[in-house]
C-alpha cells in the first residue's frame, strides 16, 4: 500500500468562442449589362481587370489584423460577371484568402456565374481550389425573353454549362430565376421551372422583377414602353413556383430561395439573420461592430484609393440598438422559420412578443403572421404584402 495519496484534479479550461463573420467580393465587370439590373457593374471594362484585382487585394489584406480572432463561415464572390475573371487573376483573390484568413472547416465559397462566360478549365479550376457553390445566372428558360433582359447567353449555353459543372464536381449549383417579366406568359414561367427542375438543381432562387431607378427598364416604363403581367397574374406564377417547388422536395426557407435538403444558402442565411459580414470592392456593404458601411462605387476611384493605401469607404452609419432590433425583425420574417423569441431574447434581452405585441396582434388577426410555439412567421397570405409587414417594425 502506497502512503502516497493521488489526487485527481479537474482542470476548467474557459474556452473562448470563435467570432464567425461572412465575406463578399464584388467583381463590378459585365460584358454586358442587364436591362433591370442597378447593381454597380459596368460593361466593356475588361480591360481593367488586372488593375482591379490588384486594388482588391490591397484591401483584402488590410482586413487581415482586424478579422484575426474572427473565422470565415462564407465567401461570396458577386457582381457584375465574377466568371469574368481569368483563373490567374481569381486565384490571386483565392490565394490571399486562403494566406490571410481563417477559414472555418465547412465554409461555403461560392462564386456566381453567367452562363456564356464559363467552361470547362474554368470549372475545374474553381472545383479543385475549393469554391464549392456555384451560382448560375439563368433568369429565363426562353431566348426571346433572354434577349429582352439583356441576358448574353442563350438556353443552350445554361444547359451546356450546368452540365459542365456537374461533370466539373460541383454537387452544390443554384440556379438564378426571374418572374413577372416583360412579355412573360404564365406558360412561359411554368416551362422555365419544369425544364430546370429535370436538372435537378440543388438551389433555386426566384425572384419576381423590380423596376429599378435609373435602369433601361425603368425608362422604358416611364415611357409606357414596357408592358409587364398584371399583379394578379404575378402573384399566380410566384403561387405557381411555391407548389411546384415543395413537390419535388426543396424547402421554401425564404420568400424568394428554395433548396433541397443541408442546401440553403449559408452567405445568405448571414444577411437574413443580422450577422456580421464583411464587403471587398466596388460599392460593397459591410456590417461590423454595430457599424454599417460601404465603398466608393467608381472603380477608377476605387483603384487610386488603394494604391495611396487610404480607404475605400465613403459612407458610415452607426446603427443604434433600436435599429438593429428593427432590422433583425423584418430580414428575419423573410425566413419561413421566422423570428426565434428565445434566440431574439438572449441578442436583445428584448422580447420581441412583448415590444411589437400590437403590430403582432394586428397581423396575426389579419392572417399575416402567425405563431408557432416560440417563433413568430409570415403566412402565405403575408408574404404577398411582407413589405407592409415589414415596414410597421421600423423605428418610428
Amino acid at each position: 500500500m502506497t502512503t502516497n495519496s493521488h489526487r485527481r484534479v479537474a482542470i476548467f479550461i474557459e474556452v473562448k468562442k470563435v467570432k464567425e463573420i461572412g465575406m463578399y467580393i464584388h467583381i463590378p465587370f459585365c460584358k454586358q449589362k442587364c436591362a433591370y439590373c442597378d447593381f454597380p457593374s459596368f460593361e466593356g471594362r475588361e480591360a481593367e481587370l488586372d488593375d482591379y484585382v490588384a486594388a482588391l487585394l490591397v484591401e483584402l489584406k488590410e482586413w487581415y489584423i482586424p478579422l484575426k480572432d474572427y473565422q470565415i463561415k462564407s465567401v461570396f464572390l458577386g457582381g457584375g460577371t465574377p466568371s469574368l475573371l481569368s483563373i490567374s487573376q481569381l486565384n490571386a483573390i483565392l490565394e490571399g484568402i486562403y494566406r490571410w484568413f481563417s477559414l472555418k472547416s465547412a465554409a461555403e465559397i461560392s462564386i456566381e456565374a453567367n452562363p456564356g462566360t464559363l467552361d470547362r478549365v474554368k470549372l475545374e479550376y474553381y472545383h479543385h481550389h475549393g469554391i464549392n457553390r456555384l451560382s448560375i445566372g439563368l433568369q429565363a428558360w426562353q431566348n426571346q425573353l433572354l434577349k429582352v433582359l439583356g441576358r448574353i447567353h442563350t438556353q443552350q449555353e445554361f444547359i451546356d454549362n450546368y452540365y459542365a459543372a456537374r461533370a466539373a464536381g460541383f454537387k452544390n449549383i443554384s440556379v438564378d430565376l426571374m418572374f413577372g417579366l416583360p412579355d412573360q406568359t404564365f406558360e412561359d414561367w411554368k416551362e422555365t421551372l419544369h425544364q430546370v427542375l429535370q436538372l435537378k438543381p440543388d438551389h433555386v432562387s426566384a425572384y419576381s422583377l423590380k423596376i429599378e431607378e435609373g435602369t433601361p427598364f425603368d425608362r422604358l416604363y416611364g415611357q409606357g414602353k414596357l408592358i409587364l403581367p398584371e399583379e394578379d397574374l404575378e402573384r399566380d406564377m410566384y403561387h405557381y413556383a411555391l407548389d411546384l417547388l415543395e413537390q419535388h422536395k426543396y424547402r421554401h426557407y425564404e420568400i424568394s430561395n428554395f433548396a433541397l435538403a443541408d442546401k440553403e444558402s449559408t452567405h445568405n442565411k448571414i444577411y437574413w439573420n443580422n450577422e456580421e459580414y464583411i464587403g471587398l470592392g466596388v460599392g460593397a456593404h459591410s456590417f461590423l461592430n454595430k457599424v454599417r458601411f460601404s465603398n466608393v462605387v467608381d472603380i477608377r476611384q476605387y483603384n487610386e484609393r488603394l494604391q495611396r493605401q487610404k480607404s475605400p469607404v465613403v459612407e458610415r452609419h452607426q446603427i443604434s440598438v433600436e435599429e438593429e432590433i428593427s432590422e433583425t425583425i423584418f430580414l428575419g420574417l423573410r425566413m419561413m422559420e421566422g423570428i426565434d423569441r428565445n434566440q431574439f431574447l438572449r441578442r436583445f434581452q428584448v422580447d420581441p412578443m412583448v415590444k411589437y405585441k400590437n403590430q403582432i396582434l394586428e397581423f396575426t388577426g389579419q392572417g399575416l403572421l402567425v405563431i408557432n410555439g416560440d417563433r413568430l412567421c409570415l403566412t402565405k397570405k403575408g408574404i404577398d404584402v411582407s413589405n407592409r409587414v415589414f415596414a410597421s417594425f421600423l423605428p418610428e
